[in-house]
Parts: structure tokens; C-alpha cells; sequence
């Protein structure tokens, strides 16, 4: 009877530990799933996410500009748009990956002063002219450097900024006292 007893309570101890190593092994699977999971959440929201989304922009045409020389003689036309509010003064063409060498962008500023840009976040180099109330240029910074915050300021105070693609106002003899004019679609001047 002891005997039988006995091969009772071991019988039982058996069950339990089978019982509990179960559970161990349970336990134990749950945790490395969780891990698991815990892993790819910091991979995909740390790793992946160091840089923000970037909106890359592209052309808009609204307008058209003239460049002139000082006499009114016409030396090239290109596809403008216009940069006349605070938001897209700011945006300026920064984030563009390419534009064309006919494309250009007018800056039109509330009243005239002394004027500064700088090129943070500007992925191609550029021309940047400033133009006084009298819509002639009285300072070109050419070929200016990519993704720099290095300012290119006005030498005088001026009303409206043209950016173009660097190397525009060299090849098509732009020069200071030559003078613009424009058409758009958004303004009327």
C-alpha cells in the first residue's frame, strides 16, 4: 500500500513537473515574441525615420519674363513662376531636383529693401538676381553653392528677386543695369 502510494505521489510530482515545464516553455515563447515584436516596432519606427519625408516640387508655370538691356532691346524670354507671398517666398525653390534652363522663378517682395537669400535646401546651383522698383538689377550672385546657409545679399535695396539655373546669366549676357518685365497669370504688374 505504501508502495502504491508512493507511485501515486511520484506520478502526481511527474504530472506537475510536466505541467510546469509546459507552462515554463509557454512562458518562455511568449516573452520571445514579445521581443520580437518590441524589435521590429524600434527597428521600423527608429531606424527608417531618422530623416523626415521630403516633398520634392516641380515647375509651375505662371507667367513669363523678359530680359532686356538697358536700351529695351530684348536678349531672352523664359517661363516664369511667381513666388508673391510669404509661404512661397520662404519656399522659394528649394527642394527641386532639376529645372530647365528656360525657367525661372520671381521673387515679388511687399516693398523694397535690402534683400538676402541663402540656398538651405537648394539642390541646384543658382543665378540669383535682384531687381529695384525700376525693374532693373543692380546685384547677380552666380553659380551659387547647393544646400548652404552662406547668405547672398542685395547691394542695394530691391523689390523683386529672379532666381534661374546657375550659369544662365553668363551665357545669355545678363549683366547689372539690364532690365525685366513680366506677364502672369497670378499678378498683374
Amino acid at each position: 500500500m505504501a508502495k502504491k502510494k508512493r507511485l501515486k505521489t511520484s506520478s502526481a510530482k511527474e504530472t506537475k513537473s510536466k505541467y510546469k515545464f509546459k507552462l515554463n516553455v509557454s512562458k518562455m515563447a511568449a516573452i520571445i515574441v514579445l521581443i520580437i515584436v518590441a524589435l521590429v516596432f524600434i527597428v521600423n519606427n527608429c531606424v527608417n525615420n531618422n530623416e523626415p519625408e521630403v516633398k520634392y516640387y516641380t515647375f509651375k508655370k505662371e507667367g513669363e519674363l523678359t530680359f532686356t538691356d538697358s536700351l529695351g532691346n530684348t536678349k531672352i524670354k523664359i517661363d516664369l513662376e511667381i513666388a508673391d507671398n510669404e509661404y512661397e517666398r520662404q519656399l522659394g525653390l528649394m527642394n527641386r531636383k532639376s529645372m530647365a534652363e528656360n525657367q525661372g522663378m520671381l521673387f515679388i517682395f511687399p516693398y523694397e529693401r535690402m534683400q538676402s537669400f541663402w540656398m538651405r535646401n537648394t539642390l541646384i546651383p543658382l543665378d540669383i538676381m535682384f531687381i529695384n522698383t525700376d525693374k532693373e538689377i543692380i546685384t547677380i550672385h552666380k553659380n551659387t553653392k547647393t544646400l548652404s546657409t552662406q547668405s547672398y545679399p542685395s547691394t542695394a535695396p530691391a523689390l523683386y528677386v529672379v532666381e534661374v539655373v546657375g550659369g544662365f546669366t553668363e551665357m545669355h549676357n545678363i549683366v547689372i543695369g539690364d532690365k525685366i518685365f513680366w506677364i502672369g497669370t497670378k499678378i498683374n504688374l
